[in-house]
């Protein structure tokens, strides 16, 4: 059974890259857009201890179940927006994802079947990949663009962005407009197949950020889908990013050591 505080407590998956980029005591802003049930929010609260974290998820019940988490360890640091974060705004249906894997039925700890919600309707691409996963409802929800609602807060700059809201990524960096610029890096999920209907496919996302100055330092995106980190060029020079590039070179050797020997 998948186990919410477990993984609150697990390291962030990449951890090391971001000790790697900044100075975590330095962070001052975050977003984690497409928070789900604020799980992430909360590890990057702890990672981050001077951050604000903006925490963006328009889904009811996600929301509830991310505030009663943010109350239970006392993360006074993050702000949760019950807003999608898009291209306009207003207002758009929004596309509720459910069910559960044959694995995972009845578990009490993790629904894994609210985690795919979308602005954007799924394909007759996901059957193939999550025959489970059903879509049988949708509801209305807040839009606002990233530019307004940094203006409104007065935020200057974001460090570290999270982006995961399922296929709707390029919806959220083109309405950031050019306070794009002012993005620091950017984690963020990407498909290789239209999982979405219109949804931007890897090599469009690709095009995008080159478009926009940012340099891609970390793919794990596979046939179907994966995530990549992104640095933007006007705060990471060519000197940092190869520093940054040896380390993790060391480290992928230190690992496959410790593989071999079979050592922890």
């Amino acid at each position: 059974m998948f186990n919410r505080e477990e993984y609150i407590n697990s390291p962030i998956e990449i951890e090391f890259e971001l000790k790697q980029l900044f100075e975590v005591e330095k962070v001052k802003t975050v977003f984690d857009i497409g928070a789900c049930e604020a799980e992430d929010s909360i590890r990057y609260s702890i990672l981050f201890p001077n951050s604000t974290v903006y925490a963006f998820e328009p889904r009811p019940d996600n929301l509830a179940i991310g505030r009663k988490s943010i109350e239970s360890h006392n993360r006074k640091n993050i702000v949760l927006e019950s807003i999608a974060l898009s291209i306009e705004n207003g207002t758009a249906e929004f596309f509720l994802s459910e069910g559960e894997p044959g694995d995972l039925k009845n578990s009490e700890e993790w629904d894994f079947g609210n985690k795919s919600s979308s602005l954007l309707p799924p394909s007759e691409e996901m059957k193939k990949h999550t025959s489970w996963l059903q879509f049988n409802k949708k509801i209305q929800v807040t839009t606002q663009r990233l530019d307004d609602y940094v203006k409104d807060k007065k935020i200057d700059a974001i460090d570290f962005a999270h982006i995961d809201v399922q296929g709707a990524e390029l919806m959220v960096l083109k309405g950031a407009g050019d306070f794009l610029s002012r993005f620091k890096a950017i984690w963020m999920e990407v498909e290789a197949v239209e999982l979405y209907k219109n949804q931007p496919l890897k090599k469009d996302v690709e095009r995008f950020m080159e478009e926009h100055h940012f340099v891609n330092i970390l793919d794990t995106v596979n046939d179907v889908a994966g995530d990549q980190l992104y640095v933007n060029k006007n705060y990471f020079n060519p000197a940092a990013l190869a520093k940054f590039r040896k380390a993790r070179s060391k480290r992928a050797f230190r690992n496959k050591l410790k593989s071999f020997f079979g050592l922890k």
